[in-house]
């Protein structure tokens, strides 16, 4: 139920961000309007944030999952979004729509499920799921593809060598950068990365899988203070595990696979 309350040539596939929070959030301002397969089992309400609101202040010790069910990370939690707010906070305590279990990757030590109609990732250790996290995928005319794929080439430091970031004009960081599928099909070659970006709450990338990076946003933004929110960085350092890691780009051969499932909610 929903009600309405005001309280050589290889491109790296991201979107241009812009100058601030409000410019990129103001593309979309209400979140209800998203609809995920998991709303169905969740009783919500939708709320307009005031200035002055923060995820603490209103949610309490349930920020961070109200947060995750919005798809949402902390800088982009301004007012005039709406989001979607449960009618009981603890239905969503420690919220994730993954499967706990997926059998078909039960004899692999990680494998890497992404849901697209959910904008979430999970991580799984012989199909046991053992974290997962909001993402961020394609706008329309650069969806994320579907398939099976896996992670061949990783880069801790990874930048964009085509976009950089609206009035800073610095190159657009891609850290913690997991590369999954590199297409040659077409002119040139298209790299589609898993890496650590902006979350606000809708599709906003140009073919990549977005995780919150919030040591990015502070570097970049200077916002927020403190950094909490490290998905891109704990998804990486899984994949890499006991392996050899200099930060700089290289491929592996350990690399998990990963399957991308769904249609975004817009």
């Amino acid at each position: 139920m929903k009600y309405i309350f005001f309280a050589g040539m290889v491109f790296f596939l991201i979107i241009i961000p812009a100058a601030g929070p409000f410019a990129e959030s103001s593309k979309i301002m209400s979140l209800c309007d998203l609809d995920y397969p998991s709303d169905n089992r969740i009783e919500w309400e939708c709320l307009r944030l005031r200035r002055g609101d923060s995820p603490r202040k209103l949610f309490g010790v349930h920020w961070l999952d109200v947060l995750r069910f919005n798809r949402l990370d902390r800088r982009h939690f301004i007012a005039g979004l709406s989001i979607k707010v449960p009618a009981r906070l603890e239905d969503i305590e420690e919220f994730t729509p993954m499967p706990e279990t997926y059998p078909d990757a039960e004899a692999e030590e990680k494998f890497i499920l992404v849901d697209q109609s959910e904008m979430f990732l999970g991580a799984y250790e012989y199909g046991r799921l053992v974290f997962s996290f909001p993402v961020a995928v394609g706008i329309e005319g650069h969806r994320v593809p579907n398939g099976e794929f896996s992670i061949d080439a990783v880069d801790r430091g990874h930048e964009s060598s085509l976009y950089r970031v609206e009035n800073i004009g610095i190159p657009y960081p891609m850290h913690y950068g997991l590369r999954f599928f590199v297409d040659r099909s077409g002119n040139g070659w298209l790299s589609y990365w898993i890496h650590g970006r902006d979350l606000p709450g809708y599709p906003a990338s140009h073919g990549c899988i977005g995780l919150c990076d919030e040591e990015m946003q502070k570097k970049v933004y200077h916002e927020p203070r403190n950094v909490i929110l490290e998905d891109a960085k704990t998804l990486y350092e899984w994949v890499i595990g006991s392996h050899a890691d200099n930060g700089r780009f290289h491929r592996i051969s350990y690399g998990p696979r990963v399957l991308i499932i769904g249609t975004p909610p817009i």
